[in-house]
């Protein structure tokens, strides 16, 4: 049997964080709930976490200050940032610390279950020995920029690599735009955002020698790298 992952929740909201907690403890997630920011990152120094959940405004420390403490730390270790602040400047301060996703309240437990899986999945394909991942009947080399087919080789260029390999992580889940646009390109302002449709068409050619293969466009919200 192998053992839950740890997550630290940060979250001032009582009725919030204790709902929380059921909900992942009810999804195999062993969950530590602190409500002070200075509590939660004595709890990360002192003990082992796998997964971190964030509030943003938190009495003691705030979760900025906090995920700058835990990467100075731990480089890899996930981070989710949990909030209602909604300005870009936010999330890209929570970005550029190196978090992997900020997630605006009021949100659906469902969609953060997804996301915390798909981060985890993501990771974990990340710590693999061998960089190759199986896309349907194709072999896509992350760290040689290479997707391969029968005798059929496509070199990648680093940008189209980037954007696959977000997208081939988290297969057969939603992965936002706006999640590519900041962590690749920064920001999600109108020209980042036509490049990605160029990226998004380019990498659906490179594919469709697998039939089986689809980057499905989910309108105004994302995409899903279908694998069936």
């Amino acid at each position: 049997m192998s053992a839950k992952t740890k997550i630290l929740l940060v979250e001032d909201d009582t009725a919030m964080g204790f709902l929380l907690v059921d909900f992942l403890e009810s999804n195999d997630f062993d969950v530590k709930l602190y409500k002070d920011g200075l509590q939660g990152i004595n709890a990360f120094e002192q003990n082992s976490y796998d997964f971190c959940i964030l509030d943003v405004m938190l009495p003691g420390m705030d979760g900025f200050s906090i995920a700058e403490r835990i990467r100075k730390k731990n480089k890899t270790v996930p981070i989710v940032f949990l909030t209602a602040k909604t300005l870009k400047e936010d999330k890209l301060a929570g970005f550029n610390i190196g978090v992997d996703d900020y997630i605006v309240k009021p949100f659906d437990e469902d969609e953060l279950l997804c996301r915390i899986k798909a981060i985890l999945n993501r990771c974990k394909n990340d710590m693999l020995a061998d960089p190759v991942i199986s896309i349907g009947q194709y072999n896509y080399d992350t760290q040689n920029l290479l997707l391969k087919i029968g005798d059929e080789e496509k070199r990648l260029t680093q940008k189209e690599n980037e954007v696959l390999k977000m997208l081939a992580c988290s297969k057969n889940t939603l992965v936002k735009r706006d999640d590519i646009l900041f962590k690749l390109w920064g920001d999600n302002d109108y020209f980042n955002s036509r490049s990605l449709d160029v990226f998004i068409a380019k990498l659906r050619k490179y594919l469709k020698l697998d039939t089986k293969i689809a980057i499905e466009n989910v309108p105004s919200v994302g995409y899903v790298l279908k694998d069936i």
